[in-house]
């Protein structure tokens, strides 16, 4: 028997919307960076980029459980001597930008490289309930009902 090897012309891109509000971020993430890879289909192929778009609305309302609201930090650097800069999950949900915490946590679930990037592609997130991909008609992905410790409510 031959191994499958998904060829580009057999692979199909659909679209999901998952509503963040109220969802733990890791636990978002992992289930999120599954889908952009393509893990959940049984045509998957590892060097092949097989996965769905994910729409992921509601952005600034996702959770995150203990003290990793004030505790956990994201770092950058500015490029200059001594320029290593610091904030919080909070600071970053609640400013100018909340849809960059989840993209850093899926960013650092998929591959480093060119497949990885292709997969990051695929991921659009917004802060708001709108987005302006409607014409692709997303199905809803309820996250929240996969398991009962997706969802946390405080």
């Amino acid at each position: 028997m031959k191994t499958y090897s998904a060829k580009p012309a057999d692979i199909e891109h659909k679209w999901c919307l998952i509503d963040a509000e109220d969802l733990v971020l890791g636990r978002l993430a992992t289930i999120v960076a599954m889908r952009l890879r393509g893990k959940h289909k049984p045509m998957f192929t590892p060097h092949m980029d097989c996965g769905d778009h994910v729409v992921i609305v509601n952005a600034e309302k996702v959770r995150l459980t203990g003290n990793k609201i004030t505790d956990k930090m994201y770092y950058h650097h500015t490029g200059h001597p001594g320029g290593i800069k610091e904030r919080s999950a909070q600071q970053i949900l609640s400013g100018r930008f909340p849809e960059r915490i989840i993209e850093k946590a899926v960013e650092r679930m998929v591959p480093r490289g060119p497949l990885g990037r292709d997969v990051m592609r695929k991921l659009h997130v917004y802060a708001g309930a709108e987005h302006p991909h409607g014409a692709q008609q997303p199905e809803a992905l309820d996250v929240g009902a996969m398991n009962v410790k997706n969802k946390r409510s405080f």
